[in-house]
């Protein structure tokens, strides 16, 4: 299947549903940043540290890759950034533009999969912000080989990605409540389902179709891009099961030297 395309579908409906990750940032967040209080997530609740951004973020080129949904974007645009956000939905990045007409800011949108930034230039920007969202592509080496081709000489990759742990468990059984062990590392719901019950947990929910990668490619994977690992941490992710026994989502800084 194309699941570029059923993830977009999925996301837009995503956008209707009101889900966490696409709402838009209030106009009480855009005052308080423009007066220097802001903070941002690459995962469901700890904040970025504020000495992982190349501050002050003034005349910064950032990209927001795969970073729809009016969050992060508008939040670098207060703050004086030069704003580009690149996302696979049109109704994620009408997130960002409603952002911006409310508040008078100016942020660029871009529409595509975060694998393929052929449309920049190499060294274009400052800084990249990557919210949890490479398990709805196939393969993450891309997404890291081209985020490190369009930072400038010491810029900033700030990404949130998940342990696929979550991943080995029987989806239907782990929807139950019972962790049931099935799968292996790396995963795909294309490939690892049945046709009978990709139907059934996937497009019948209107679910995305999700990837678990090993950690080997999303940590070993930065680095053979060419960057320098230069911060981490572990957070919840807030509607797993596994959250009671793990932390399931990663934050990572990566500095291209």
């Amino acid at each position: 299947m194309d699941f570029i395309d059923y993830n977009r579908k999925v996301w837009d409906i995503e956008v209707e549903n009101n889900n966490v990750w696409t709402q838009p940032v209030s106009e009480e967040d855009i005052r308080n940043a423009k007066k220097g209080e802001w903070d941002i997530v690459l995962t469901s609740f700890k904040t970025v540290p504020k000495e992982w951004f190349p501050l002050p973020l003034d005349n910064k080129k950032v990209l927001c890759l795969a970073s729809g949904g009016g969050q992060q974007g508008p939040i670098m645009a207060a703050l004086g950034a030069e704003v580009t956000v690149f996302d696979n939905s049109p109704k994620q990045l009408s997130q960002d533009i409603l952002v911006a007409e409310r508040e008078g800011l100016t942020i660029h949108t871009e529409l595509g999969d975060m694998r393929d930034l052929s449309r920049f230039d190499d060294e274009t920007f400052d800084l990249i912000i990557h919210p949890v969202s490479n398990c709805f592509v196939d393969n993450v080496l891309p997404v890291w080989k081209e985020a490190y081709r369009v930072l400038k000489k010491n810029g900033v990759l700030l990404a949130g990605f998940s342990n696929s742990i979550e991943y080995i468990f029987d989806l239907k059984s782990m929807n139950n409540g019972e962790l049931v062990v099935k799968h292996k590392i790396p995963y795909s719901d294309i490939k690892d389902l049945s046709e009978d019950e990709f139907k059934e947990l996937i497009t019948d929910q209107n679910e995305p179709a999700c990837f678990g990668h090993s950690l080997e490619d999303q940590i070993q994977g930065q680095i053979k891009a060419g960057f320098v690992i230069a911060g981490f941490y572990e957070d919840k992710s807030g509607d797993s099961p596994l959250d009671e026994y793990i932390n399931t989502f990663i934050a990572t800084k990566a500095i291209k030297l």
